[in-house]
């Protein structure tokens, strides 16, 4: 049976997240484009996994989750206040390079040169 309300929390958190990244002052987490690539929530709501990812490559993206590491209890704090929850799930946060992959992917696209078109119609006329 799907759960709907697990579904729904993990984008409420991944929105409140994304809002209170924008409010820390950490330096570790301005060292470029850091984003909030997806949040997988446990359906009973009291986990949540949120996988980190930054521009700049896969060791930005881990220096980044180490400082929200250090800042959980804060950000965990923010969460239930904003989101009105009475118990805020346990964050666990991972770093990833999907950012940098999806961006060379479309680098890839970007330089490859298609053939000049044919025209097959007669141009008899």
């Amino acid at each position: 049976m799907p759960n709907y309300r697990a579904d729904r929390m993990s984008e409420d958190i991944q929105r409140e997240l994304a809002a209170i990244l924008r409010e820390m002052k950490d330096p570790r987490l301005h060292n470029g484009i850091i984003s909030i690539v997806r949040c997988e929530m446990a359906h009973d709501l009291s986990y949540c996994k949120v996988y980190i990812s930054s521009m700049n490559g896969l060791e930005t993206a881990k220096t980044a989750v180490k400082a929200l590491k250090n800042a959980q209890g804060f950000i965990r704090h923010e969460l239930g206040i904003r989101l009105k929850l009475r118990y805020a799930p346990v964050l666990a946060f991972e770093a990833t390079d999907s950012i940098e992959y999806s961006a060379n992917i479309s680098r890839i696209l970007n330089d490859i040169e298609l053939p000049p078109e044919e025209n097959n119609e007669d141009d008899n006329d």
